[in-house]
């Protein structure tokens, strides 16, 4: 599917405008005027970093967005990278190895599973949210390193993980913990510092945060902030930033413009929690079955992969667009269908999916 124009919540695919409630851009900021003009001006200096961070790709741009990451999450430092994907694959692969045992969450991304598989560490997972599970799996590890890993929002069910419970076994273990905030920068927690913030936590009891700059803050890369020694041995070891090309600085220019408006417009984010709430009281009101959700993220659950195919495909012919999400990405028997909310969708927009999906209730009872 291309995309050939978006215009806030709407974009046109295959020639036809459809209302969209599948993007992650959560506050809208991929269009905000202070990021596009920051962009622009910044490009004026060149397309590319030219090379790696450490080689002499590293610019004044991406030292100003590494500050501003670590001051927001309050942290030590702050260490940039191309994708989400490409920051889990480094933590793991640098920090663990053979003998070493990596503990997750059940429904984790594939990012984070993926990235233990590579490293050659005991891949343990625990059912999900189950922090009782997870305990006694980290602590039948008796030698080696261990690290506890986590959504922090988990990015097909929308629910946050039980953080307070996890960091305390963190600590009592003596476990790293990790914490995959992709979905939560800039929604949740104050002055939208994430799923962390939210849980009263801090890099005492996380040591290590993940966050991405394509959802919420409308760019493109992702982040890990902690100690600073922490960055220190990623910057040295980690092979997914040593071996790359650092990211256009015109990107991470655009990126720090992002993570000011995000910091402080709590408007977006209270706007984003009314447009939630609307939603899942319609949608509580005509009987779907939704996750516990309170995040963007709202799963409606059709069971069958034929079945949401059947009404993500109504739903376009009525003009919106919800992409049907089936196995391998969810289990057997979990299709569904992943709704997304931002602030920029109006309560008008909000009802007119409900009608939607109402009119269309045989694919879903």
């Amino acid at each position: 599917r291309t995309v050939t124009r978006r215009d806030g919540v709407h974009c046109v695919v295959d020639g036809r405008t459809l209302l969209n409630f599948c993007s992650n851009d959560y506050l809208g900021l991929a269009q905000h005027p202070q990021l596009i003009a920051t962009l622009r001006d910044a490009a004026g200096a060149g397309a590319g970093a030219t090379a790696s961070h450490l080689v002499c790709g590293h610019d004044a741009q991406h030292a100003a967005l590494e500050i501003a990451l670590a001051d927001w999450l309050q942290c030590e430092r702050a260490l940039l990278f191309g994708s989400g994907y490409l920051a889990n694959l480094a933590v793991l692969q640098a920090l663990l190895g053979e003998g070493d045992a990596c503990v997750q969450d059940k429904l984790n991304h594939a990012s984070l599973i993926d990235a233990a598989k590579l490293a050659g560490c005991t891949l343990k997972r625990y059912p999900h949210g189950d922090s009782a599970a997870a305990a006694r799996q980290l602590a039948g590890h008796e030698s080696g390193a261990a690290m506890l890993a986590t959504d922090g929002v988990f990015s097909m069910d929308g629910d946050i993980a039980p953080l307070r419970e996890l960091a305390a076994l963190a600590r009592q273990q003596g476990a790293a913990m990790l914490v995959d905030d992709a979905h939560g920068i800039g929604v949740v927690g104050p002055a939208g510092a994430g799923s962390v913030a939210q849980a009263g936590l801090d890099g005492g009891d996380v040591s290590i945060l993940m966050g991405t700059l394509g959802k919420a803050l409308g760019v493109a890369g992702a982040f890990i902030v902690g100690s600073a020694a922490l960055i220190e041995a990623l910057t040295q070891f980690a092979r997914t930033y040593v071996y790359t090309t650092a990211m256009p600085p015109a990107l991470a220019a655009a990126a720090l413009a992002a993570v000011t408006v995000a910091r402080l417009d709590d408007d977006r984010r209270e706007r984003l929690a009314m447009r939630v709430a609307h939603f899942r009281s319609g949608a509580a009101a005509m009987g779907l079955s939704l996750g516990e959700s309170p995040t963007p993220i709202q799963p409606i659950m059709v069971g069958s992969a034929e079945r949401a195919i059947a009404l993500a495909s109504a739903l376009e012919q009525d003009g919106i667009l919800v992409v049907a999400i089936r196995p391998p990405t969810v289990p057997q028997g979990q299709s569904r269908l992943r709704v997304t909310l931002t602030a920029q969708h109006t309560p008008a927009d909000v009802d007119r999916l409900l009608q939607a999906l109402e009119s269309h209730a045989l694919h879903w009872r």
